[in-house]
């Protein structure tokens, strides 16, 4: 059984989701202590509980300590299974995060499989839905994942609601080397719900404006919703960067807007292939496959990540930090 120190690196909630997705990809056994240690609220948060629950339903794993609070936990995976899955995380659990747990052992799975999905697609803490439909998997077909994701309805903090559905077919990974490119062209979504129908625009034109300051053009679509929680957003992306913000009480949309703005504009004018936030996203990827891409830089998610991937497989990942990043692994 492989040991994992729940506390290691920035000691998140990533850490787990990564050493279960990986177990079940391996067929190896993990013990995963400490978990969130340095936490506020150590151990597994409901979401934690949600994530590692699905990936036992899939991979027809055994578990123990599976529980809110839970310090540690042990996993042991099974078959990885197709099928139909309805998975329901609660209030506004992020639904991204989940897929990101689930995908690995779902591209190994023995037949395609179906996911319906609901929590929270708008989230603090976690890639928007829009990141992981229009940056990510995008990415991971790259890769070889064969995966297709649907938005049914947003849904954000602290309600949630929100539903996707989730369509995978098993199939060989394989290695991908990702190379900066040209600016592909710029896209963006803003949206809300049970908000004033400006807060949309708003946020649209104050993204639109910074762009512009900086020399790019983006197409933003607008979605003015009525849905079961109230919130808003907006997230940008071209190729394999994106970036995004999200409205809260008291925050303008206006600076919503320019947030998401000028986040992207710093990816843009990276020299790196892809965004900051992907960099760590890829890793298991790069792990199972091997291949390459640059990234502005490495962040504690993605240093996390690559000691996490090398306790379950021997390929090694080299990180160069020079202008841009460069992640490799020759398997």
């Amino acid at each position: 059984m492989i040991d994992i120190d729940g506390s290691f690196g920035e000691g998140g909630g990533q850490i787990v989701r990564t050493a279960v997705a990986l177990s079940a990809v391996t067929g190896e056994p993990v013990r995963i202590a400490r978990i969130r240690e340095n936490r506020p609220r150590p151990g597994l948060s409901p979401q934690h509980v949600t994530a590692i629950s699905a990936l036992a339903i899939v991979s027809d794993a055994r578990t123990e300590g599976v529980m809110p609070g839970s310090r540690e936990v042990k996993f042991w995976p099974g078959e990885v299974r197709g099928g139909v899955y309805d998975v329901d995380i609660g209030t506004a659990g992020s639904i991204t995060l989940l897929i990101h747990c689930l995908l690995p052992a779902l591209a190994k799975a023995d037949g395609p499989a179906t996911l319906t999905l609901r929590g929270g697609t708008d989230v603090k803490w976690s890639p928007t839905i829009d990141h992981l439909s229009r940056v990510a998997l995008p990415a991971f077909a790259e890769f070889g994942v064969r995966a297709r994701l649907t938005v049914d309805r947003r849904g954000y903090y602290p309600r949630g609601g929100g539903v996707a559905t989730l369509k995978t077919a098993p199939g060989a990974l394989k290695r991908a080397d990702l190379s900066a490119s040209e600016a592909e062209i710029l896209e963006g979504s803003s949206h809300s719900s049970n908000l004033p129908e400006d807060v949309v625009r708003r946020q649209a034109e104050a993204a639109t404006m910074v762009l512009n300051r900086a020399g790019f053009e983006a197409e933003i679509g607008i979605e003015t919703l009525a849905l079961p929680s109230t919130g808003s957003g907006i997230t940008l992306w071209s190729g394999w960067k994106g970036a995004s913000a999200l409205g809260e009480r008291g925050l303008p949309a206006e600076r919503v807007g320019s947030q998401a703005a000028e986040g992207m504009v710093a990816e843009l004018l990276s020299r790196a292939a892809v965004d900051r936030h992907l960099a760590d996203q890829l890793v298991p990827y790069l792990a199972l496959a091997g291949g390459s891409y640059t990234a502005p830089e490495v962040t504690s998610h993605a240093s996390t990540n690559i000691w996490t991937a090398s306790r379950f497989l021997e390929a090694e990942i080299f990180v160069d930090e020079g202008d841009v990043a460069t992640f490799r692994s020759d398997l």
